[in-house]
């Protein structure tokens, strides 16, 4: 696919920023314009080493906002689309649903209108894990698991999946989906489990963990999910959905344990908290269609991963201190204080 100009929604979220970064190193004849509405997660300062690059240029602005994207769409006349701006944490969505169905289905809604009406190339739905819901002790999900959300946000973006193929098999809008497992690494807003994790150690404060700690999930490190969109990009199917998957089951206890053995601190700053409802037991991602019919593998194992993006947080104390304040601890006081 020859691409002249791509957009990319929730470019300065943790995904988006890493994903933003990648393309302009590997694609010097393409312009990226990096959508993002700025919400609490979304963060300038994740892209200030690209800030100065002539083909990066950001907009301000939400995906919901037909008007707006329509003159976006007309102004740039993009050949792609990739949609990774949502409301993605799930402890949020049970706090207050409404901004996720506005987000992820009303905005997914709204990109797939401008993108039928100014017939791009491809729309690339990025989708998570959660869409499939919950795994007993073994198997994995597959592309033809059937959808079975539990959360609210989960939810959300099932259904933004389902309205991706609706485009597709009535409007013939080329689409196609990747739903991948847990992300980590550099930029994380610190309101997930790893990042969370990492600065609480840091700070000598308790980390919270949720129920008896035996959630599992498979993780992935975000720049081999970042190089495994850009090959669905270039060379998926239309029509296709496509898992990503680290192949890196771990326990949420043992991810705790582990970072504070990392970082030289004792196990006695865990905290068993009360488990949020709807709260799904395990993730397992089987990753052979990609693997095999576009050649991608994650190229970091865990242990590399981890161990990196544990340095980052150390050494950008800047960037996350920042953060964790005003808004944040506000939230962070509602979700963990009574637990």
């Amino acid at each position: 696919m020859n691409l002249r100009s791509i957009l990319v929604t929730g470019g300065a979220g943790f995904i988006g920023s890493n994903f933003t970064r990648r393309f302009l190193e590997n694609h010097a004849d393409v312009d990226l314009i990096n959508l993002d509405k700025l919400t609490y997660a979304g963060n300038l300062a994740s892209l200030q080493d690209v800030e100065a690059n002539p083909r990066h240029h950001f907009y301000r602005g939400d995906i919901a906002d037909a008007a707006f994207v329509r003159r976006l769409f007309h102004e740039w006349r993009f050949d792609a689309v990739i949609n990774f701006a949502a409301e993605s944490h799930v402890d949020r969505s049970i706090l207050g649903p409404q901004v996720f169905i506005e987000t992820n289905v009303r905005g997914t809604m709204t990109l797939l209108e401008a993108a039928r009406e100014f017939g791009i190339e491809k729309f690339l739905q990025v989708s998570t894990d959660e869409v499939y819901g919950s795994l007993g002790a073994t198997g994995k999900f597959t592309e033809t698991t059937h959808i079975s959300p539990n959360s609210p946000y989960s939810a959300s973006k099932a259904s933004a999946d389902m309205l991706v193929r609706a485009w597709l098999k009535t409007f013939n809008v080329p689409t196609v989906i990747t739903r991948c497992s847990n992300n980590y690494g550099p930029y994380q807003f610190p309101e997930k489990f790893i990042p969370l994790m990492i600065i609480n150690a840091l700070q000598n404060e308790e980390l919270p963990v949720y129920g008896d700690g035996g959630n599992v999930r498979d993780w992935i490190f975000v720049e081999d999910h970042c190089e495994a969109i850009e090959s669905v990009l270039y060379d998926g199917k239309v029509g296709e959905v496509y898992n990503i998957g680290g192949g890196n089951e771990v326990r949420n206890v043992d991810m705790a344990k582990l970072i504070l053995k990392r970082l030289g601190k004792p196990e006695s700053l865990l905290k068993f908290v009360k488990d949020r409802p709807g709260h799904d037991r395990r993730y397992a991602m089987d990753s052979s269609k990609i693997e095999i019919e576009l050649r991608w593998k994650p190229r970091r194992s865990f242990e590399q991963g981890i161990d990196e993006t544990i340095k980052w947080y150390v050494d950008h104390e800047d960037w996350w201190e920042r953060i964790v304040s005003g808004e944040y601890q506000n939230y962070y006081k509602l979700q963990y204080g009574g637990r």
